[in-house]
């Protein structure tokens, strides 16, 4: 798919923000989410930096937030539409706050969430 641009791709990801139930907005703790073009070395749609919730012992209160990640032209190249576009972003916004929450990606594997 052509790429859109990054205020229309920015929308789509807080749309899929949106569609995240208040339960889980609420556990989200110093995170940020930022868009890309493209991951510098690797071929990546999304990524989460920083350090999870099941690993938190000793998280202080001057820890710079998580990092969660959209890479834009990688997502706009793996799609066909701006249907399949809005539901790949989506995946990848759930797919990443799981990161957030200690589930790694084998876990996702198991659940569906590829």
């Amino acid at each position: 798919m052509t790429p859109i641009s990054e205020a229309q791709f920015e929308q789509l990801v807080a749309d899929a923000l949106d569609e995240l139930p208040d339960e889980i907005l609420d556990l989200l703790d110093n995170v940020v989410v930022l868009v890309e073009d493209k991951h510098p070395t690797e071929d990546l749609l999304g990524l989460y930096e920083g350090i999870p919730h099941t690993e938190r012992d000793d998280y202080g209160g001057m820890a710079l937030p998580d990092r969660i990640t959209l890479y834009r032209l990688a997502l706009c190249e793996s799609v066909e539409d701006a249907d399949e576009l809005a539901d790949e972003v989506l995946v990848t916004v759930i797919h990443e706050v799981a990161h957030h929450f200690g589930i790694d990606d084998e876990r996702l594997h198991e659940l569906g969430w590829d």
